[in-house]
């Protein structure tokens, strides 16, 4: 290995901008998964952070063999690599609903489920799958907090359940419910809510009974994991990134992926310009918070766009053209649907790549 575990020996031959992974570290992240949660079977990975059969792939081999993701690429991408039980986290309708269908008819191996959480949303499911022939088995998806999509965990959940009885072509199985609305570094404070939103989850299904529970993502997963009888849904933990590293120090999972920018121009005494633009690390945050660099200090982000990043230093610097630099994206998914592909780095070397095939809308179907 490189004696820094990220430099890489044959950079050279490497255009950037350009995205790699190291699969050590990779393999690292999930057994830790696994270690954490303690039961394999009750770990239900959300593949949309890496979109990867490589990273699936590892994934089985590991002995996972449930997951979730957030679109039918994504679905038919695990499904191709022999995933037994794939979960759409996602209520299909309409146009995606047909190809929800097509893709459980194509695939009949992997055990396909999705999402609902309303009562028009459930009939125009139970419609089209009966018509099918097939019964699906679906999760209530439960508005804890996050307030994006979801079903209240009361009443109105009751009323749903109450009219998923009466159709046909689905089959209610369980409760999901995401909390990511939960930010605090403070790993009390951050359980205090995580077990305040179960709260309302659990209390649901004192009375609903249904077999299954899906909870939280990467944020929440060191306190989820500790429950018993209940699935959880980390993503990020795989590559993991310097938001959720500085969010969740609790979690010891190891920085799997790198952003390689060099310099290209040095528009002014104190200022440097890197060829990572919008259109390779994800921008929704601000400027400062985009990109973290590991083989860099005092640079600050004061413009960015499309095929370009101006850092400001001072007068008396030394960087030049062509000085490569080494950089964490904050939020690693956005990042990595940026890349059709990213190198893997073993031993300090490129020695290939693993192509980031769900980032595509469509595979077949």
């Amino acid at each position: 290995m490189s004696e820094i575990w990220f430099e890489i020996k044959n950079i050279k031959e490497l255009d950037s901008p350009a995205l790699v992974v190291f699969p050590e570290r990779v393999k690292h992240n999930i057994q830790l998964a696994i270690d954490m949660i303690g039961v394999v079977s009750r770990l239900r990975p959300h593949i949309k952070t890496n979109k990867s059969p490589d990273v699936a792939k590892l994934m089985l081999a590991a002995g996972i063999t449930k997951f979730k993701c957030a679109t039918i690429a994504e679905a038919e991408m695990l499904a191709q690599c022999n995933a037994p039980d794939v979960l759409l986290a996602y209520q299909p309708l309409g146009p995606k609903l047909n190809r929800f269908i097509l893709l459980i008819k194509k695939y009949p191996s992997t055990k396909f489920s999705c999402l609902t959480d309303n009562i028009n949303a459930a009939s125009e499911q139970a419609l089209a799958f009966s018509a099918e022939n097939i019964t699906v088995p679906v999760y209530f998806d439960l508005n804890v907090g996050m307030n994006r999509t979801g079903i209240s965990p009361d009443e109105n959940a009751f009323a749903l359940f109450d009219h998923c009885k009466t159709l046909k072509g689905v089959s209610v199985t369980g409760l999901h419910a995401y909390d990511g609305h939960i930010r605090d570094v403070d790993f009390e404070t951050k359980k205090q809510k995580c077990d305040e939103a179960f709260a309302l989850v659990e209390k649901l299904n004192e009375k609903l009974k249904l077999p299954t529970i899906v909870m939280g993502g990467s944020p929440a997963f060191s306190v989820h994991c500790k429950r018993k009888n209940i699935e959880c849904s980390p993503g990020t933990f795989v590559y993991w990134d310097k938001g959720y590293s500085d969010l969740c120090p609790e979690q010891n999972f190891l920085p799997a992926i790198v952003l390689i920018t060099r310099v290209i121009s040095l528009p002014s005494p104190n200022k440097i310009c890197t060829d990572l633009g919008h259109k390779s690390v994800a921008a929704e945050n601000e400027i400062t918070r985009r990109v973290f660099f590991l083989n860099a200090e005092g640079l600050k982000p004061v413009g960015q766009s499309e095929e370009h990043l101006v850092l400001e230093t001072s007068e008396h610097h030394h960087y030049k053209v062509g000085d490569i630099f080494y950089g964490l994206p904050y939020h690693v998914c956005p990042t990595v649907a940026l890349y059709e592909r990213v190198y893997t780095i073993e031993n300090g070397n490129v020695t290939g790549e693993w192509k980031t095939v769900s980032r595509d809308r469509k595979i077949s179907l």
